[in-house]
């Protein structure tokens, strides 16, 4: 057995106590309750579950659209700034590209690596998408195929698809898709309010990457944004403080009770600034951000620790509530319930932290193998 001591959060609060987890599950929570601002006495240890991010591109110089250990070297990159479950994202890229990058990344969605975040799956980000809305995406914007689609599938778990709902065939797509088991997002789109509604209808369930490269909320067109503010239960939004504004960060998490953060980090996550690769673009790292040479921003620098203290110091969120927008509601939407909390009988999936919320100890699924990055 393995025992973690600190101030733990579990679903019914906090506990001053420890956590034991045994082959890969956690089997007892023992302590006294805590008060939600107690971390901030200086606790040694800040015990939260590990992050799950669902909208991963890279890290550690390394590209998902590239062949050969790629995802390896993102999901130790990723893993080291506590994200312990995590789903690989393509690029839009002629139909050989994404099929080759799927068949890349379909043997570390069946088998974790030690020091790795579990690979959960793919998240299909095009080439379903609008022409009209590319941001960094390249342009190879396809209209929507279920068989497509199914066809990538068998080559690698795809959890996640986004697509622009005002595109030919879209809406039976979406229908078909989560009869299929996938879940559905809006995104890359130029779609109305109406037209992002009748994708919630037909069974959409997420936004992807909210306010960015969607129709935005007018008053007399609300939008894909609109629609996501007014009807969604998840969305995922990006919270480097830099590709939204904290104030409309604070209106999406009073409107959206599952909102949940990802990182849409590229290649040059954890790594200095210079040029790296983002599909089929070249993408130069600069001043924190990551853009194309025309000034595109083109995904992110960011890690999973870093949207926590984000969320905490700079938009003054709660740490349980905080927690819960980096990995409890990223699980609940993929419909996942032995991640994302600490609870018995879940998955000894473990991110501790010290008082400056820098992280100190990974554990995925009961193995403390991770090499925790140094500094911030």
């Amino acid at each position: 057995m393995n025992v973690l001591q600190g101030l733990i959060l579990t679903p019914d609060g906090w506990l001053r106590g420890s956590l034991t987890h045994r082959a890969g599950r956690i089997v007892a929570l023992q302590g006294e309750p805590a008060s939600d601002g107690a971390w901030r006495d200086g606790a040694d240890a800040i015990v939260l579950p590990g992050f799950i991010d669902l909208h991963v591109h890279g890290g550690g110089g390394a590209d998902t659209m590239q062949a050969g250990d790629a995802i390896q070297t993102i999901a130790r990159t990723h893993a080291q700034h506590g994200t312990t479950a995590l789903l690989a994202t393509t690029m839009t890229a002629p139909p050989s590209e994404i099929e080759a990058a799927l068949r890349a990344l379909a043997g570390a969605c069946r088998t974790r690596s030690d020091g790795a975040a579990r690979v959960l799956g793919v998240h299909l980000e095009g080439p379903y998408i609008s022409p009209e809305r590319l941001g960094a995406q390249p342009a190879f914007a396809a209209l929507p195929s279920v068989g497509g689609i199914l066809a990538l599938h068998a080559l690698a778990p795809i959890r996640v698809v986004t697509l622009a709902p005002e595109l030919p065939g879209a809406l039976e797509t979406v229908a078909a898709l989560v009869a299929a088991g996938m879940r559905v997002q809006v995104g890359h789109s130029a779609a109305s309010y109406e037209q992002a509604c009748a994708a919630l209808q037909r069974g959409a369930s997420g936004f992807t990457h909210l306010f960015n490269a969607m129709s935005g909320l007018h008053q007399r067109a609300p939008g894909a944004v609109g629609a996501a503010l007014a009807h969604a239960a998840h969305a995922e939004l990006i919270p480097d403080l830099l590709h939204v504004h904290p104030g409309a960060l604070r209106a999406a998490l009073r409107a959206i009770p599952g909102l949940y953060c990802v990182t849409d980090a590229t290649a040059a996550a954890a790594m200095p600034d210079g040029a790296y690769r983002l599909g089929r673009h070249v993408v130069h790292k600069c001043g924190g951000g990551v853009r194309l040479a025309d000034g595109t921003l083109a995904g992110s620098t960011l890690t999973m620790d870093q949207a926590l203290r984000n969320l905490v110091d700079g938009l003054g969120l709660g740490l349980a509530e905080a927690s819960r927008r980096v990995s409890t509601h990223a699980a609940s939407y993929l419909g996942m319930t032995d991640r994302g909390m600490l609870r018995v009988g879940a998955l000894a999936d473990v991110v501790v932290l010290d008082a400056q919320l820098r992280v100190r100890r990974v554990v995925v699924e009961g193995q403390a193998d991770v090499d925790v990055a140094a500094g911030p």
